[in-house]
């Protein structure tokens, strides 16, 4: 029995993977995270394509749905210049080979020279392929204009 226990107790510990490796999976999400916020910001094409999966979708907040070359578009069209964006209320969930981050943000800066403000409520679904963090699936939620 006791045998049975002690193989039991390692076969457990040679599943679990090292703290090392989830420390630095988890590190590697957050960086590739922010160059997924900073390549929005900056309307970088060449960043979004390599961090966007090509099987993504995008639900928005009315309810219509995006693919990876329609989000690209939105986010490099001329005319559109948003400010960088604050994260409340983070919402963070990690797996071995998944996440979901989120929260809340307020998206302004101007389009076609008219200034815009929205604030949303968003969820990124993050997976793990062939080592590289990409976001596959995106839902926002407008919130509603304060009294």
């Amino acid at each position: 029995m006791r045998i049975a226990i002690a193989a039991l107790a390692l076969a457990v510990c040679a599943c679990a993977p090292p703290a090392a490796t989830v420390t630095g999976r988890r590190a590697a999400l957050h960086e590739a995270a922010d160059a997924y916020e900073h390549a929005q910001i900056a309307g970088d094409a060449n960043a979004l394509q390599q961090i966007i999966a090509d099987d993504y979708v995008l639900v928005g907040s009315d309810g219509a749905r995006q693919n990876k070359q329609e989000l690209v578009a939105f986010w490099t069209a001329d005319g559109f210049d948003p400010a960088p964006v604050i994260v409340t209320e983070p919402i963070e969930h990690v797996w071995t080979d998944g996440a979901a981050l989120g929260g809340t943000v307020t998206l302004s800066g101007t389009q076609d020279g008219e200034p815009f403000a929205v604030t949303l409520r968003y969820i990124d679904v993050w997976a793990l392929r062939d080592g590289q963090w990409r976001v596959v699936y995106g839902q926002t939620t407008r919130m509603p204009a304060a009294n």
